[in-house]
Parts: C-alpha cells; structure tokens; sequence
C-alpha cells in the first residue's frame, strides 16, 4: 500500500515536470544561437582598427636658431642705409665745378746765395676750375713778405724788408674724397717778382747780398688736404715745395699754405 501511494506521488510530480522539460527542449536551441551571436558580436568589438600611420609634424625652427639670422639681417639693411647716405653726402661735396680758396702762407726762403734762409708771410688766392671730377685747373696768386739779416757791411744795412709776388698756373687731382676729408696732388708754375731792396735807401740789394729786383721763374708741389665743413666749405691745409730762380740760383723753399675752400656751381658728371 505505502509503494502504491509513493509511485502515485512520483507519477504525480513527473506529470508536472513535463512542461517545463518541453519548455526547456524547445527554447535551448535559441537560447546557444543568441549566445553564439553575443560571442561573436563582443569578438568582433574588440579587434582593435588599423592604425593609420601619419608623418610625424616637422619641428619649427627654434627661436635661438633663427634670431641671430634676424640680427644679421637687420644689421646688413642698417649698414646698407648709411652707406647709402654717406654716397649721397660724398655725391653732393664733390660735385661742385668751382672752388675759390683764400688764406695764409708761409715760406722759408733764401734771399741770398751767401745769406741764411728766413721767415716770410704771404696771403694766398686761388680758384680752381673742375673740368672731371678729380681733376682741375688752378690759378693762384700770392705775395710773400719778410726780414732778411744781413752780416755786417759797410753800409750798416742789417735787416732791409724783402717780399715776392707769384702767379702759378697749373693742375690738381683728387686722389680721393671721403665724407669728411679729401687728399690731392697740385704741381704749378709760372713766374714771380722780387722786390729785395725795399728799405735800403736806394742802396741796391746786390751790395749787401741780396737777390737783384726783377722776374724770375716759380713753381710750386703740393699735398692739398680739405677737411670738409659743409658740402660747400672745407678748411685746407697744403704743404709744398716752392722754387725760384732769383739771380743765377735756384731756390728750394719749404713752407705751406692754409686757406678756407668755397665750392660753388653744381654739376653732373
């Protein structure tokens, strides 16, 4: 009797597990295909994409390595400007056809052949006409005027006056011309009057010593150099060489002439 009531039991609860074994049956299938997709979809997710490979940025130029170009540059465009200017200034001093110069001289002549040389004072004119650039003709006119020392003679003539006029004509040639200074060459020559017995008395000068009155040949050498004022003014100082023939000698004095420049009449060359 208990073994009836346990198999009734069990045929009870298996009647009940049948639907849900039916259920189970049918809805497995669907249950492995949504798994495989979520499987295969999540496999697929994680492969990771190509990689595009793109060329690293170049680096810009540093700032240390450009600014000493930038610097240099600068400079040169500077260095240019001014000697722009400095060509314009040049330009402008030297373009000018005339110059009138005028200032003072001095000379250490000899008076005698037997007589020692002395000191003279002269004024000084000249004008210059630029027919190229660096090249002019010069005319110049000075006087030159002085003490001489005789020794002691009969006539008691010991310090008579003496002086010389002189007309150069000649050539002068730039050598060069800078913003502030210019240096040249002049060679002249022409003729000159000495006058050697000035004060003494009517005695004439060849009593004591001294050169005979009259004409004589004059030539001078010199170094001009201008220092340059204003475009149109420079103050020039001109060692040189003047040289006489006085009496049966010639004469090879030292001396130098400074004068004040006027330029004057622009040109184009």
């Amino acid at each position: 009797m208990e073994a009836f009531r346990f198999m009734h039991r069990s045929k009870r609860k298996l009647y009940t597990l049948y639907p849900l074994l039916s259920f189970l049956l049918l809805a497995a299938p669907s249950l492995v295909l949504t798994t495989a997709a979520r499987a295969q979809t999540s496999t697929t997710n994680t492969v990771p994409e190509p990689q595009t490979l793109t060329p690293a940025p170049q680096a810009a130029p540093s700032a240390t390595a450009t600014a000493p170009q930038t610097n240099q540059s600068a400079a040169a465009r500077v260095r240019a400007r001014r000697q722009q200017r400095i060509d314009a200034i040049i330009k402008d001093i030297y373009g000018h056809k005339y110059e009138f110069f005028a200032g003072y001289g001095y000379l250490r002549f000899r008076p005698g052949d037997t007589l020692q040389h002395t000191s003279e004072s002269a004024w000084d004119v000249g004008f210059t006409d630029y027919v190229k650039p660096k090249l002019g003709i010069v005319g110049d006119f000075r006087g030159y005027y002085g003490t001489t020392y005789t020794y002691n003679n009969e006539f008691q003539i010991f310090q008579p006056s003496i002086s010389q006029y002189m007309y150069l004509f000649g050539a002068q040639y730039r050598v060069t011309g800078k913003q502030h200074y210019a240096v040249g060459l002049r060679a002249m020559a022409g003729w000159a009057h000495g006058n050697f017995d000035t004060n003494t008395g009517g005695l004439p000068g060849t009593l004591i010593g001294l050169y005979p009155n009259g004409n004589a040949f004059a030539g001078e050498v010199g170094i001009p150099v201008d220092i340059n004022i204003s475009p149109a003014i420079s103050a020039r100082i001109t060692p040189e060489f003047v040289g006489t023939h006085f009496g049966s000698s010639y004469q090879f004095n030292k001396g130098f002439t400074g004068t004040i420049v006027y330029r004057f009449k622009k040109v184009t060359w």
